[in-house]
This record gives structure tokens, C-alpha cells and sequence, in this order.
């Protein structure tokens, strides 16, 4: 295994950096709780795995170097420029797979407040920022659903494996207008996602709101504004428990269309490369 890996050196580094920068960007791996070097460990593990399939193939990571130029073209200025260009692709990636669980903790947070829960804000281990009790909750079955449909085993095969196969540090300068709307887009998705999943409940508790306040005004004595945050919380996981399996559904529709996504990204990438 050493000796694979320091005949190889050059390309070896490239690989790992790229597989390094998508753990250090990807949910979960990503916490600070994951020591750093287990995330290097992986990181030479996978690239290691994955660097005869590079390195005995025609895919796009070999136009790096041809043969006779790996001793001269390694360690040089224009290698430095190359191990960044391949950090950025693995940001890029796994950047993408946070918004799409940021979309989901973006839902928790829009009906927290008018929930009653606004207030009650924690540390998320997942997200890393401080975040609602709801946006945590979102965020925690988003995270088991990307679990149980073997997420991580499409982001690293179907994702991580193909992306060599399609793009490389000189595709990401010649087609940065495509991974520009490809974030953009990512970008977009987490708000229109996040507000198609806390739209029920926003709906519903927006209607609670008016229609306590409708009462107030037609009986004042009745003191609806003391009994409203517990009728507001009850309601609020009532709906909650009605809508989560269909929640569940839209979580593993959003996994799916991110991957749809990807691999769209890396073949229209290969296709203009290819022009």
C-alpha cells in the first residue's frame, strides 16, 4: 500500500484532497465532534481506493499529467493551483448535500415562532449554529432518512467516483458558468423546499392565530390570549404527526433529486470539456 501511494505521490494528494474537502463540507462528517484525523484517515483511505481506477484509465483526472511528466510537473506551482482547483470541487460537492439539509432546518425555523418556540434556540451538533428546537428536530429525521437510503454510499460511489470520471480542476475554470448556476440553483431549491415543508403547518397556525383573535374581540372576557401558546403547541405536533410520513417521502424525493442534479451537473461539464 506505501509503495502504491509514493509511487504514485502526485496523483495520489490530488485525490485525496478532494476527497478530504468533501468530508470536511458533508453532514455529519463535517461535525467537530468527528476527530480530524479520522476525516485524514478516510480521506487517504478512499483516495487510495479510488486511485487505480484514475490512474490505469483514460477518465478526465488523467489529463493532469501524462506519464513522462509526473516526476517534473508534480510540486511546482502549477500542482499548488491544482490541489486548490480540486479542494473547490469537493467543497462544491458536498456544499450541495448541506443545502439540501439546510433546507430542512430552514422549515423548522419558519414555523418555530409562531409555534411559541422562537425562544427555546440550542447549539445543533448537526448544523453547527444555533438553531430552533424544530429546525433541530427536521434536521435530526432528515439526517436518519439520508441514512436508512444509503445516502452516503450514492454520494461517495455514484457522486464522488463519477465526479473524477467527469470533471477536474481545468473543467471547473473552462465550465465555471455551470457549477455557478449549479449553486445557485442549490441555493433557490433550499428556500422553495423549506417553505413547501413548513407550509401546512404555517397555514394552519396563521388561521389559529386569526381566528383567537376573532374571538377576543367577540368575547373579551373569554381571555383567549392565556390558553392560545398551549392550544398554538398542541395543534402544532398534532399536524406534525399527521404530515411527518409524508414529510419522510419529501425528504427522500429531495435526496433523489439532488443526486439527478449531480450527475446532470457532471455530464454537461464532460460534454463541454468534451467540445
Amino acid at each position: 500500500m506505501l509503495n502504491t501511494i509514493v509511487q504514485n505521490a502526485p496523483f495520489f494528494l490530488l485525490i485525496a484532497v478532494r476527497c478530504f474537502a468533501l468530508l470536511m463540507t458533508l453532514p455529519l462528517f463535517s461535525m467537530r465532534g468527528v476527530p480530524r484525523v479520522a476525516k485524514i484517515a478516510l480521506a487517504g483511505y478512499m483516495a487510495f481506493m479510488i486511485l487505480p481506477l484514475v490512474y490505469n484509465s483514460g477518465w478526465q483526472f488523467n489529463e493532469y499529467f501524462a506519464a513522462k511528466d509526473i516526476a517534473s510537473g508534480a510540486w511546482s506551482a502549477q500542482y499548488i493551483m491544482l490541489l486548490i482547483g480540486e479542494g473547490l470541487i469537493g467543497i462544491i460537492i458536498g456544499f450541495y448535500v448541506s443545502l439540501i439539509f439546510a433546507a430542512f432546518s430552514s422549515a423548522g425555523q419558519f414555523f418555530s415562532f409562531q409555534m411559541g418556540f422562537s425562544a427555546a434556540e440550542a447549539y445543533d451538533a448537526l448544523s453547527q449554529i444555533e438553531n430552533p428546537l424544530m429546525g433541530q428536530y427536521l434536521n435530526l429525521v432528515a439526517m436518519l432518512v439520508f441514512l436508512q437510503t444509503n445516502g452516503f454510499q450514492k454520494i461517495f460511489l455514484s457522486g464522488l467516483l463519477r465526479s473524477f470520471e467527469s470533471i477536474n480542476a481545468y473543467s471547473l475554470v473552462y465550465c465555471k458558468e455551470n457549477f455557478v448556476r449549479f449553486l445557485l440553483r442549490g441555493l433557490s431549491d433550499l428556500f422553495l423546499d423549506g417553505m413547501m415543508i413548513a407550509f401546512p403547518l404555517v397555514g394552519t397556525l396563521f388561521l389559529i392565530s386569526i381566528t383567537m383573535g376573532l374571538l377576543s374581540k367577540a368575547a373579551p372576557q373569554m381571555n383567549l390570549l392565556s390558553e392560545g401558546l398551549p392550544i398554538t403547541i398542541t395543534v402544532s405536533f398534532l399536524i406534525l404527526l399527521v404530515l411527518l410520513p409524508v414529510m419522510i417521502d419529501f425528504f427522500t424525493m429531495s435526496f433523489d433529486q439532488a443526486y439527478e442534479n449531480i450527475s446532470l451537473l457532471f455530464s454537461r461539464v464532460a460534454k463541454a470539456v468534451a467540445k
